[in-house]
Parts: structure tokens; sequence; C-alpha cells
């Protein structure tokens, strides 16, 4: 990511100790190298010179040599290519250590040339340029498939060797996905009787007839669609299943200002990108028009209105049995029995909502007292209402937006401290050169990005908070200035480190911040509420606040208790909980094996949607096919 920014001095930011999700590991920040020492190296030759050397080992199956060409402290961050699951190794000792005891299945690996994004260059490690190395993309050939990685080069005593390497899963042998030489034909010619059409084919297909789906996909957001994308391309039979009336109301239903904080050039869906017109910033209506077709233009199985009416596990034959309703589109219902070998849970990263109970709810007089999930926009006309928004992340400020533009008095209860930066920022630091019109094609973007092990991409985010930050400077002194309580995210590491170690606790300024400086949108900052009084609230310092109107823009609990509302104690209490990391720095549970056979859970952004679906479905292809086992 390029950076050039001018901007006045860093504000003080008020500190605080943030969170991860319960369980999860508080991963620290990597030891960057030292920068190259040769001024001018010849990038190639060196690039070149590692990956002959990899390869001498492999045919010597010399492990130990493969580690020794790390760096003592250096990485490798694995996707599937290694085991069925994901890994980061720290230190060569621990690499040396797992290639001894498992093998080492790649059997060739060549530099990838194809672009000079890919080709080996010297650049930035750290996002600032005080961090110089080398770099280059490569593929490679495993015992079960293709793949392609992305390696780090750092110049020690003179000698090049590896500082991060990281290796994923693309394909399977013999089980390609069905996509540009492999495309279907798509058409069946004369000479067989009662010879079917493609529309008749594609109602037989979705309707299920004479047949069940191997898996089935709960939930028709971003997550499910992209999963079904992905299995649908590896010839895997599946059915989503939403309660939804039409796909794509998930978004349709929310509040009625949402528009996607992500830019464009970050929210590309698998197979189907957004055309060139495509704004910006994503109007939630107009991202659900966009659900609804893309699953019709891919062909994908989705039955909405409909609901899951039982759930149960068999053990010995590794199935499910899963009983639904569903609504036609005639109008009619009925009733159908499937058992699909896997499941995947796609209803949100998240879990249920997190709604408190608070004394005195019942009691309370005015018109709205909701979580924001429930929220479906200011009423017009409400000059001199009073709106109270408890929660001070991005549904908190949207919603705040919202009433003040429709004449609201509204107050945000901030009990902690929030990381705030704003969307430019993040568009032309944080993104730059990555992510946005004249960055690298999005795939190489993900590859580039996941290549990072967690360590290294909380150091590198460090340093991009920091520079955001100064862009932001004014925002974020005036926030401070009138007592709204700021962090920079764990370890100073910002949103993207908050988000992925705890889904939430930030807010991507879009003009909710000037309002709270310029004090139409009041704060109340720090205390909890004790009780919710007939016509307000009382916090636990004593002081009250009158409310016509009470939102919760509380967040949700963890997916494992949807698992457990929708599939049972059974299921959940084998299962982890998911999001936030595991002691290696992947993500727990999502996108990998779930503690439960035939579970899966799959949710986040779309960003991540799109690269995680990818490995998902290899998983479960493999597992078919036999390659991978339970």
């Amino acid at each position: 990511m390029s950076v050039d920014v001018q901007a006045p001095t860093e504000p003080s930011l008020t500190l605080s100790k943030d969170r991860c999700e319960p369980g999860s590991v508080n991963i620290p920040l990597c030891n960057w190298p030292k920068t190259a020492e040769s001024t001018s190296p010849d990038a190639d030759a060196i690039a070149n010179k590692v990956v002959e050397s990899i390869t001498t080992a492999i045919k010597n199956d010399d492990t130990k040599a493969i580690a020794g060409l790390f760096l003592d402290d250096g990485y490798y961050r694995d996707h599937l290519s290694l085991s069925w699951d994901f890994h980061t190794f720290k230190g060569k000792d621990k690499i040396a250590n797992f290639l001894a005891q498992n093998g080492f299945p790649i059997e060739t690996i060549e530099i990838d040339r194809s672009s000079a994004y890919r080709s080996p260059q010297l650049g930035a490690f750290d996002g600032t340029g005080d961090v110089k190395g080398i770099q280059f993309f490569f593929n490679f050939t495993s015992k079960v498939g293709l793949g392609q990685g992305v390696a780090r080069l750092a110049e020690r005593d003179g000698q090049w060797k590896i500082f991060t390497f990281f290796t994923t899963l693309r394909d399977l042998k013999g089980h390609e996905e069905n996509t540009g030489l492999n495309r279907p034909r798509g058409v069946e010619h004369g000479g067989q009787v009662n010879r079917k059409n493609w529309a008749e084919r594609r109602q037989d297909a979705f309707d299920f007839k004479d047949r069940e789906p191997v898996v089935l996909v709960v939930g028709a957001g971003q997550a499910g669609l992209t999963a079904a994308a992905r299995l649908k391309m590896l010839g895997v039979d599946t059915l989503v299943i939403d309660n939804e009336k039409t796909i794509g109301d998930n978004w349709r239903s929310r509040y009625h200002q949402l528009v996607l904080h992500d830019p464009v050039w970050y929210d590309h869906m698998p197979y189907l990108r957004f055309p060139p017109h495509w704004p910006v910033f994503t109007p939630k209506d107009k991202l659900g028009e966009w659900f609804e077709s893309y699953a019709k233009l891919l062909e994908l199985n989705v039955w909405v209105k409909t609901t899951l009416e039982s759930t149960s596990w068999d053990e010995s034959k590794k199935q499910w049995t899963i009983s639904l309703k569903r609504t036609k589109p005639d109008g009619s219902t009925e009733s159908r029995t499937f058992h699909p070998k896997h499941v995947i849970q796609c209803t949100g990263h998240s879990g249920k909502k997190n709604y408190p109970t608070i004394k005195g709810m019942e009691d309370f007089k005015g018109d709205v007292l909701c979580h924001s999930s429930e929220f479906k926009g200011a009423r017009e006309n409400s000059k001199g209402k009073k709106a109270v928004v408890v929660g001070s992340c991005n549904s908190g400020h949207d919603i705040s937006q919202d009433y003040y533009e429709k004449g609201y008095d509204v107050t945000i209860v901030q009990r902690s401290t929030t990381c705030v930066i704003s969307s430019e920022a993040i568009t032309e630091i944080g993104l730059k050169g990555l992510y946005d019109e004249t960055g690298p094609p999005v795939d190489d973007a993900d590859m580039w990005l996941h290549s990072l092990p967690s360590e290294v991409l909380k150091s590198l985010q460090v340093k991009v908070t920091e520079l955001q930050n100064k862009h932001d400077a004014k925002i974020l002194d005036g926030l401070e200035k009138v007592g709204f309580g700021l962090d920079r995210g764990p370890e100073n590491a910002g949103l993207f480190m908050k988000y992925f170690q705890r889904g939430g606790g930030y807010y991507i300024d879009v003009g909710g911040s000037q309002l709270i400086i310029d004090g139409k949108v009041k704060i109340k900052q720090g205390q909890e509420i004790d009780e919710i009084l007939p016509n307000g609230l009382r916090f636990a310092d004593g002081t009250e606040l009158e409310a016509d109107e009470i939102i919760f823009a509380t967040g949700y609990k963890n997916m494992r208790t949807t698992a457990r509302d929708i599939f049972g104690d059974e299921v959940a209490d084998r299962v982890g909980d998911i999001w936030g990391y595991d002691n290696e720095g992947e993500m727990r549970t999502i996108w990998r094996k779930t503690g439960h056979p035939g579970f899966w859970f799959h949710g986040g952004n779309l960003a991540l949607c799109r690269y995680y679906s990818k490995l998902l479905a290899l998983q479960i292809k493999a597992l078919e096919e036999g390659v991978a086992q339970y």
C-alpha cells in the first residue's frame, strides 16, 4: 500500500484496554527484519535462488533444508496446502518440527512472472518504506492439487532469508472448477426423446426434483451466496435456504440510510464483479438487488420463505436429516426432508442480537424501544422528539445521524471507547494501492493481504493507523474535546485488528463525528444504564436522560449462540467459539472444521466471504471425493 500524507500533528488519544472475543488470543506484534542492506539487489535472481533451493530440498526430501531458508523468527502461513486446516508457524524451529513430522507435500514450485505485480520486486514490507525486502508470487503443485503463494525475503548478514512464506490450495487435481476452459456446454443437442430445454432443466434443478442436496446452506446473505457459488463451480449440489421473502431482504430490511462503509473494490464477489459504473459505496437496497441478480445469473438454488422444521445428525451414516417447510412462488406450501452430508451456517459472523435486559424496560412509555437490527428509520417531522442511541459504533452513529436529519434531539450513550477512522482515510490510506480503482486484480490483492501472518498484519496496521490518525487529526481532536472516548484498537493497530479480534468496537466516519463535535448529537460517556424509566433512562452515576425513543445498537453475541438456537445443544456443545484468533493467529472455528462432522460456519464482510468461501468449498469437495478425511 502506498501512502503520501500531509496532515497536522496527531492528537493525543484516550486509550483503553481493548478486549478479545472470549477465549481468543491477543496476538503480539511481529519483529520487523532490518531493511535490505543492498541498495539495488537483483530481485529476480535472488528469488530464483531461493526457489531453486526449495526445489532441491523437495527432490532430496530434506525438510530441514527448507526450514533453514527462513529467518530464525520467520513465518510460514498455510491454508490447506500442508494439511486440511489453517496454520501459521512462527520461528524456524516450529517450521522445522512441523515439516519433519508431517512432510512437505509440495512437489513443484515456480515463480509467477505473469504480471509486474506478481514478479519479484524490491518493496516495502511495513507500508511506510522503513523495512524493505523482496516479494514475489509463486505457483506450486502438491500431491492433491494446485496452489499459489507469496514469499517475502529479508537480507540478514549479507544473506537473503525468508521472512514470510504463504501457501494456499486453489484447485484439486481432477476436480477443477467448472469455469474457463472447463465451462459446461449448456445444451443437449437433438436425438433424445422428450428432451428438455434449459429453462425446464433449470427448474428441475432448482426444485431438487428426484434428488437431494449434498450441502444445505442456512442463510442467503453474502456468506450463503458465496459458499453456494464456490460449491457449484466444484460440482457439489447445494441448496440455500432463507426465511426472508426475497433474496437480499436481509439487507433491504435494515435501517433506512444504511450504505456499505467498505468501498466497491474491496467488496467484489466471486465470479461476478461489480460493474465499472457501480458506486464506490453500495446502498443497502442496491446490494439487495445485486444479491438477487447474483443468485439468478450463477444459477444458485436458493429457496426463500423456507424454515427449518427439525434437524438431526446420524453419526453412523455421517449425514443430516433436515426437514424443511417452504412456501413456493405460487403461494402453495410443501414439506421436504433431505439428508445432506454437510450443513453450512451462514447467518452472519455474529450470533443472537445483544439486547440487554435492564430494570424498568417493560414500563417505558415512549414510542420505540428496540435493538438496532429492528430499527427501520427515524420518523419524518419529529422535531423536538428525544432519541437515545445506546452504542457508539457504525450502527449507533448511522442511526444517530438519521435521527438528527429528521429533527430529533439525539444523544449517543458511549459506555467504553470507540476506534474512529474516517471513510476517506480508509480508502485513501488504508486500502490505497491494494483495493482501489488502479490497484491489482482483486484476487491478487486478496493473496497479498492473506499472505500476511496475523502478527505481521497487526504490526503493519500500527503504522497504517498512525498515518490514518494524522489524516483524521482534526476530527479526532474535536471528538476528544467534547468528551467522546477514543482508542486506536488493540495495541494501536486500529480498525482492521479490532474487527478481526472482536468483530466490532469501531466507527468508519461518514459524517457522524462532526455532528458530535458540533453538539448536534450529544454524548453521554462512560456510564452504564442502571434503569429504564417510563420516559427515559437513569445511569449508574444517578443522572437521568429523557427519551421518546431508545435504540440499543449494542451488537451481537457469538455465532455459536445462533447454532444453539437452530441446531440445538448437541451441535452447539461440540463446536468451538467463533471469531477471534487462536494461538497461531488464525481465526477460530469459522471456515474450517468446527468440531462437529459435516457442520461448518461461514461469514464476515464481503471481502472475507469472497476469499474464504473458496477454501471452505475445497474442504467439502475434498471430503466428498475422499481426498481428505474427517
